[in-house]
């Protein structure tokens, strides 16, 4: 992992790319305390965080019946597109 090397705090765009992991729970004891060590100085990383969740909550009440054809086509396109990156 990226931050096992580095012993300085965290800045906004090492917590913003480790959002996703920390919400899966998927980083390593130490790379989450340093994380949570950021985000308890950090308004904007935090306030990030709680729109992530917002985010997520919101999307997990979305049933693929619930979009119009076209909005799936849409995100189908998006996800396809990002994949090959």
């Amino acid at each position: 992992m990226l931050l096992r090397k580095r012993r300085h705090p965290l800045v906004c765009k090492q917590a913003v790319a480790l959002m996703t992991e920390y919400l899966e729970n998927d980083l390593s004891p130490r790379d989450r305390e340093r994380f949570e060590q950021h985000l308890a100085g950090c308004p904007h990383c935090t306030e990030y965080l709680a729109q992530m969740r917002a985010t997520i909550a919101a999307a997990g009440q979305v049933e693929p019946d619930d979009l119009d054809p076209e909005a799936l086509d849409d995100l189908v396109d998006l996800f396809r597109r990002w994949k090959q990156q």
